[in-house]
């Protein structure tokens, strides 16, 4: 009789990096469905684009490193950080911004420092923070809310994809007349021009809670992120800690001064906030490792994130927040491990 015996492993892990990344991409469809609601397809565009892109930096330096290319163009690593780098970047982008991104991401962030595991920085961040730092001007066309109830004019597929191969438009189209800074960046502008939140949130970009459009994103975005701590694939401390920072620093800095700063309601539902608590801060690989770490780093972010939005020179802070936070989790490791057990710190 025989008895064929199959080679191990005999009991298939209940989580890999292939599922976590498959879990994440299903997270991020209520949001990708809402952003392309009231922003258009060129979303869509920035991800085909991006994600080509990273599997080809990862291809090309898995091949330099001698190592094995299907089975990590397979774990869907390269592919998360393209669409989340999708995300950052404005949805009318000449071709070469996501190539950029996401290929700065693979090679410099991922690769340099060893490959999948052994990254220092989140690579996402890498991509979306050399972007913005090298084409200051690409970064800030973000198209208004395409709904015709608003006033703005809109544009179509056609034209999104037209602006993204050959970097213009129909000669009825005017890059300037259909581009707008984001409510956060106009917030910023506006005060340092002595106009007060009132005044600015009287215009047609801003909802009661944060910017048109932005604040229903942020919420499908956060319905993700409840789906990705339903499956165990985070954990809730840096989610928690970090809206809970940010929410608690707008809170006072609101109620010392309403014209001067924005809401709580405001810095949750604008931005990259609740994107970067879910789906960003908690890369288990740049992030701290112990429970008490995770508190801290998430707490930090969401503080640094509030002042770089309030003082610094950039609309949106998070990703800066978290690459300096990257630079801390050692340090926070290192004193928030448990001590072992039989041994003396």
């Amino acid at each position: 009789m025989n008895f064929p015996i199959n080679s191990s492993p005999h009991v298939l892990p209940i989580t890999s990096v292939p599922i976590i990344m498959r879990h994440v991409l299903y997270a991020l469809i209520p949001s990708t469905i809402v952003y392309v609601w009231y922003f258009g397809f060129g979303i869509f565009i920035n991800m085909l684009i991006a994600s080509i892109a990273a599997l080809i930096s990862e291809a090309i330096m898995l091949r330099i490193r001698n190592r094995p290319i299907k089975p990590s163009l397979a774990d869907g690593s390269a592919i998360v950080t393209a669409i989340l780098i999708a995300f950052s970047i404005p949805p009318l982008a000449p071709w070469w911004l996501p190539v950029l991104g996401a290929s700065s991401a693979i090679v410099l962030a991922k690769h340099l420092y060893g490959g999948i595991g052994a990254n220092i920085f989140n690579p996402a961040m890498v991509g979306y923070a050399i972007l913005l730092l090298s084409f200051p001007v690409q970064m800030t066309h973000w198209i208004p809310p395409q709904i015709e109830n608003l006033g703005f004019q809109n544009i179509d597929l056609w034209s999104t994809v037209l602006y993204s191969v050959t970097g213009s438009l129909p000669s009825n189209l005017n890059l300037d007349a259909i581009t707008q800074a984001t409510p956060l960046d106009i917030v910023k502008g506006g005060l340092k021009n002595g106009i007060s939140i009132n005044e600015l949130r009287s215009g047609p970009l801003f909802s009661q809670l944060g910017g048109y459009g932005w604040e229903w994103i942020n919420i499908f975005t956060a319905f993700g992120g409840v789906y990705l701590l339903y499956k165990g694939i985070i954990r809730w401390h840096i989610p928690v800690s970090l809206l809970t920072s940010i929410t608690i620093f707008a809170a006072l800095f609101y109620l010392y001064d309403p014209n001067q700063n924005l809401s709580p309601s405001f810095h949750l539902l604008s931005g990259a906030t609740v994107l970067g608590a879910f789906f960003i801060a908690t890369d288990p690989v740049s992030a701290a490792a112990t429970n008490q770490g995770r508190l801290i780093y998430g707490a930090s972010i969401g503080a640094l994130t509030y002042a770089i939005r309030t003082w610094g020179g950039y609309p949106d802070g998070l990703a800066f927040a978290v690459l300096l936070m990257n630079l801390m989790v050692p340090l926070i490791d290192r004193f928030t491990t448990p001590k072992i057990y039989g041994q003396q710190q």
